[in-house]
């Protein structure tokens, strides 16, 4: 197995101040050297700090994966916001959030060297993937399905309660279920996938 990267050899303390100045993002990469030899001189002194281009290749990732957790939060945030629990909007938030997931590992996999991963041990780990991006497909599949018959049967009662509305109010049968049909079609808008 290769040897670990200079950043994750580093003591806790300065790794951790160290992802924090790149998740803050307020410092060139100069300036978080020159601030990471100033704050830890025994390190900087000892030669024990990463170099620029590790700093780098680390800030590459984090920033990776910050934008997939960012991402993955405010669609789970929209998803909670705007859809109802009949929809089921925590399951389809939480699938999305864990292929999120599964794609970073994917990714981490396939970054990973030769001396990191036995190249056998690579494949039964994306095969292991494979078949878990199998299930929540599988999922996500039934979960739409379920949301459209959900849909349905909202439109469905909107309809009805519309027809029985307009029967009440004197329109005939026909005027009634023309008004019915027109509400249906209005409610679709406001459904999950509604093609918009």
């Amino acid at each position: 197995m290769a040897r670990k990267s200079s950043i994750d050899r580093l003591p806790e303390n300065v790794k951790a101040y160290v992802t924090g100045l790149l998740a803050d993002g307020k410092m060139t990469l100069d300036e978080l050297i020159a601030d990471l030899q100033a704050r830890f001189p025994e390190e900087a002194a000892a030669d024990a700090l990463p170099s620029r281009s590790a700093v780098h290749r680390y800030g590459a990732k984090l920033e990776r994966r910050l934008a997939a957790i960012r991402a993955s939060t405010e669609a789970a945030k929209i998803i909670r916001a705007q859809a109802g629990d009949g929809e089921d909007a925590r399951s389809e938030a939480l699938t999305a959030l864990i292929q999120t997931e599964l794609f970073e590992a994917i990714l981490d996999v396939q970054e990973a060297s030769a001396d990191e991963i036995d190249p056998a041990e690579r494949v039964g780990m994306l095969s292991s993937a494979a078949k878990n991006v199998a299930t929540l497909t599988r999922s996500s599949v039934a979960l739409k399905r379920y949301q459209a018959e959900v849909a349905a049967k909202m439109a469905a009662e909107a309809a009805a309660a519309a027809v029985s509305g307009a029967q009440a109010e004197g329109l005939t049968p026909e005027q009634a279920a023309r008004v019915g049909a027109e509400v249906a079609k209005r409610i679709q808008i406001y459904l999950p996938d509604n093609g918009r």
